[in-house]
């Protein structure tokens, strides 16, 4: 009888042991929510970046101003206007969705009138990490490129990479063409 106490014994201190490290260790943060919160930290700051790839489609974005402004900071959603020299047309917004994130480019006129090709873009689909985020083209977005005649950026993937007090990377990537601006945040800038 004592052979079978002590095994019986031990079973319960070990079921007692992982059900009390089960209850004490908090549920980690899926890689979307440290992200988005990483993004939500930088609120109210602008900070200068430059244009990483050597695309040469990358002519019109180098020798000029780049600038991104995080702003306008929601517990769901994040604009981040993205100036161009004196071009203010753009703005990403990364909204939190029930599987992740979504990014959207929000193109207007100086006028404030949106441009024809607007709120394109896409939805994570896989988990990402807490770092990097990818957004692959989203339907809406391909009927929008279909209708603009805009028929290479069918099979575009978006990424946004965060490395807090260093870096935040925004890409565009699709067969022959990769574009990618980093930008410096150990500096903040006046926009």
């Amino acid at each position: 009888m004592r052979k079978l106490a002590l095994p019986i014994a031990l079973s319960v201190v070990a079921l007692s042991v992982v059900a009390m490290s089960a209850v004490a260790l908090p549920a980690a943060a899926a890689p979307a929510d440290t992200f988005f919160a990483e993004l939500s930290a930088l609120c109210g700051k602008s900070f200068e970046g430059e244009v990483i790839s050597t695309d040469p489609a990358d002519a019109d974005f180098r020798g000029k101003r780049l600038v991104m402004t995080v702003r306008d900071c929601s517990a769901d959603e994040v604009r981040v206007p993205f100036a161009v020299g004196e071009d203010r047309s753009r703005t990403w917004i990364v909204t939190r969705t029930a599987q992740g994130l979504r990014l959207k480019h929000d193109h207007r006129h100086a006028d404030g009138t949106p441009d024809a090709l607007t709120m394109y873009g896409g939805d994570t689909i896989a988990p990402g990490t807490a770092g990097r985020q990818e957004f692959p083209v989203d339907a809406q977005s391909r009927a929008l490129f279909e209708r603009e005649g805009r028929t290479a950026s069918l099979t575009n993937v978006w990424a946004m990479e965060i490395e807090p007090g260093r870096a935040f990377v925004y890409e565009l990537r699709r067969p022959n063409r990769l574009f990618r601006v980093k930008f410096d945040l150990s500096r903040p800038v006046t926009p």
